[in-house]
């Protein structure tokens, strides 16, 4: 499965806690969960696509039907409900 056109629902849904280049830490996290990220370029494309740089979250969020359903909005629902089920416990 290739990724959606116009959806980068997994460079926003998310939280992210590794190092992303033009983005700073506050209070561990990198980049909150609903924040779309630095890198995404203005047709919603990562700018760290294969390269090294890119974390390892990132590239472990592979295109696949359950996460990524049938619409952007689909995608959005299923990201945030495993943010909140992988969120630390305080």
């Amino acid at each position: 499965m290739d990724c959606r056109p116009d959806c980068a629902a997994c460079c926003i849904a998310p939280s992210i806690t590794t190092a992303i280049p033009g983005m700073l830490a506050v209070a561990g996290v990198v980049k909150p969960a609903g924040q779309a990220c630095a890198q995404l370029d203005a047709d919603l494309r990562c700018r760290l696509f294969g390269l090294p740089s890119r974390p390892a979250v990132c590239v472990s969020l592979r295109p696949a039907p359950e996460m990524c359903g049938s619409s952007r909005e689909q995608a959005m629902l299923w990201l945030g409900q495993l943010e909140i089920a992988t969120a630390p416990r305080l």
